[in-house]
């Protein structure tokens, strides 16, 4: 297993982990400055802010920045063929934004039922269909689709996708003859529980395209914005990372932490240097 105590630039940061706090030109200058080896960045911060997106991609070149994901997908769920295909549209102009700024996969997070439905299968088979709408045009671009599923709790309202054995599943039927072009984001605090999880990592081996760290905190407050910084919870991340190194995982490992009450409310900088400690310690 690869010593991180001394890889800064192995470390990514998902920019989300500053909820938001900062434009994104400072953020890409905190990453630089500390020697942060890569990025990754929302679309709000992309395509909503003050400068173009040819203009953020040059900042993260100038700053040597490797981007390692661009976070993240529209729903493509919905009761009406005219809403999926909004979310589809959406999602192609994302794709083009992603190479733009070099990133090499798009975050998919799936969706799920919608107000007034209970089929689960319905909206899985509606995702299955989007992502196959997306794929060609991810390949010809250069962008992946980085399937990311999603912890159960969240299976009646963000992610119909919960487990990787079932991301495998939607890459094998989407990719029977391994093209590429698709592939799965394995992030620590929707998987770690998975009773299947370090079987699953090796069976993934090359579709493994990303992999995301923070941690699960005793007691959680919120399922969605109380992750914890690495080595605060109960996540056995060393042993998560062994497998997917085990499994040819090469890449990065992007800390992504929301944190609405604790590391959302801090300075940027001073979460930057907790999570350097940490990335060196118990990632």
């Amino acid at each position: 297993m690869r010593d991180l105590s001394n890889r800064l630039d192995l470390m990514s940061v998902n920019t989300a982990t500053f909820g938001h706090q900062w434009p994104i030109a400072k953020t890409i200058e905190l990453l630089a400055t500390n020697k942060v080896g890569g990025i990754a960045p929302w679309r709000r911060e992309v395509e909503d802010g003050d400068d173009s997106v040819a203009a953020v991609a040059r900042q993260i070149r100038d700053a040597g920045l490797t981007v390692t994901g661009y976070c993240r997908s529209a729903y493509s769920t919905g009761p009406t063929k005219r809403e999926r295909q909004a979310g589809i549209d959406d999602n192609r102009a994302a794709i083009d934004a992603a190479a733009e700024i070099g990133a090499p996969c798009f975050i998919m997070v799936m969706g799920s039922v919608y107000d007034g439905s209970r089929d689960l299968d319905g909206a899985r088979e509606q995702s299955i269909e989007g992502l196959a709408r997306l794929l060609d045009h991810g390949r010809a671009v250069g962008v992946a689709l980085a399937l990311e599923p999603l912890h159960p709790m969240t299976a009646g309202d963000r992610s119909c996708l919960n487990t990787l054995a079932q991301a495998i599943d939607w890459c094998d039927r989407l990719d029977p003859d391994r093209a590429g072009g698709i592939g799965i984001a394995a992030d620590v605090y929707h998987i770690w529980w998975d009773p299947a999880l370090h079987a699953s990592i090796a069976t993934a081996g090359d579709r493994l395209l990303g992999y995301h760290v923070c941690d699960w905190l005793v007691p959680t407050t919120d399922l969605v914005l109380d992750r914890g910084m690495m080595g605060d919870g109960v996540v056995d991340l060393k042993s998560i990372r062994a497998s997917m190194e085990s499994a040819g995982y090469d890449g990065l490992c992007e800390v992504e932490i929301f944190s609405a009450q604790n590391w959302w409310k801090r300075d940027p900088a001073d979460t930057l240097k907790v999570a350097i400690e940490r990335f060196k310690s118990v990632v």
